[in-house]
């Protein structure tokens, strides 16, 4: 089975009586403000090409007017193309019929929009029950889920009261409670919280970000946010005038934009905060097997390498000098390789953001390792490398190579 959920391909959209016949027009190159200005027709998207995989979060974000709110509505055909293939595990919605459309609708895709979208007149516990309602479930099955579902985002004990009862965020919770009650896999989330205030958006980019730790669903996110798009986002799209400009995983767009466009976007961005010693970390450079002093010893001279890593069959032990292994008494070079010979047993989790292992990096002369939770060895971060990446032009750092 493939990891891909949703394909989009060569999708065009253009507003207007006469789309498609202006379509020669749109494909010869034409800017948006040109045809809008040779044919009254506004474009909305133009040659977009997408892969969305199972159980990501995919954030597509850009500038008022890039397209993104328009590009989301044709996932779930609220908006028809002009030209293109929509592919949700290789059914092209296309072709779907009426009925078939309301049933995927129904039961594949559920939306969270930014204006909350909750029934005045209906209870929480309803509104969350919503979706189930349309499908025909009965009373008590889906009032017993929707409850669920509430408990799930922090609403427990708020089944009778009314959205006019709640606040913002509340009802934004709400929101994301009845689109996860009916079950569907994918979910789409049109700027859901951009309408919070910044403390609430926080709080629902957490929550968030909780549920899918434990939910895996697949969610396709428009933000205007960078700094959204980059806390949620397994990978970002970003669009400028109904065109895809760059897609790419946080780090790639943070510091490998691909034009000046995705630069502005980028340049205010707190670096220490927004990446993960993973992205930036080297390769290990040199690691050693040795079981004694003296094959450690052997090992670094033979190599020439004045700093090593310790790595056995249980995974990183510690990192050793050679300068200092050369201190030690030559009647003592059989001994165990162990924390007495080490420089540092200390190590950095790949998951740590930058800003936290930015003292530590600092004050070590040599480049500190980074070992993941079992305990083997992932690469190494030096000071000089996270001064580069945080004081470099964004576009001159250079991508670790795996």
């Amino acid at each position: 089975m493939t990891d891909s959920l949703i394909t989009i391909k060569g999708l065009y959209k253009l507003f207007g009586d006469k789309a498609e016949k202006h379509m020669p027009l749109v494909k010869s190159g034409a800017t948006k403000s040109d045809v809008l200005a040779q044919t009254g027709h506004t474009l909305g998207l133009k040659a977009i090409d997408l892969d969305i995989k199972r159980g990501e979060i995919f954030v597509i974000m850009g500038l008022s007017g890039s397209g993104k709110s328009t590009l989301i509505r044709h996932f779930n055909r609220l908006i028809d193309p002009t030209e293109g293939e929509i592919i949700v595990e290789g059914q092209n919605i296309m072709d779907l019929d009426k009925n078939e459309l309301r049933l995927f609708r129904q039961q594949k895709m559920s939306m969270v929009f930014q204006r909350f979208g909750l029934l005045p007149h209906y209870t929480v516990l309803d509104n969350v029950a919503f979706g189930l309602q349309a499908q025909g479930i009965d009373k008590k099955t889906r009032q017993e889920k929707a409850s669920v579902w509430l408990k799930d985002v922090g609403l427990d004990g708020y089944e009778n009261q009314y959205p006019s009862q709640l606040s913002g965020g509340q009802q934004q919770r709400v929101g994301l409670a009845r689109a996860l009650c009916t079950d569907a896999e994918i979910l789409l989330m049109d700027e859901a919280f951009s309408a919070l205030d910044p403390l609430i958006r926080s709080e629902m980019q957490d929550q968030l970000i909780s549920l899918q730790d434990k939910l895996h669903k697949t969610i396709v996110f428009i933000t205007h946010d960078l700094d959204e798009a980059l806390r949620i986002g397994d990978r970002i799209a970003v669009l400028k005038d109904g065109e895809l400009i760059q897609v790419g995983k946080p780090a790639d767009i943070l510091l490998h934009p691909v034009d000046d466009y995705v630069e502005k976007f980028v340049r205010d961005v707190n670096r220490a905060r927004a990446l993960t010693v993973d992205t930036v970390m080297q390769p290990a450079a040199y690691r050693i097997s040795a079981e004694t002093v003296g094959e450690a010893l052997k090992q670094m001279r033979t190599s020439r390498q004045e700093y090593a890593y310790h790595v056995d069959e249980d995974g990183f032990q510690g990192a050793v000098v050679l300068q200092q292994l050369e201190e030690v008494d030559q009647s003592q070079h059989g001994e165990k390789l162990s924390t007495e010979y080490y420089d540092t047993e200390q190590s950095l989790s790949p998951d740590a953001q930058l800003e936290d292992v930015i003292p530590e990096t600092l004050d070590n002369d040599y480049p500190l390792p980074v070992v993941d939770e079992e305990g083997e060895l992932q690469g190494e971060l030096s000071r000089e490398n996270l001064a580069e990446v945080l004081s470099s032009s964004s576009n001159q750092v250079d991508k670790p190579k795996d």
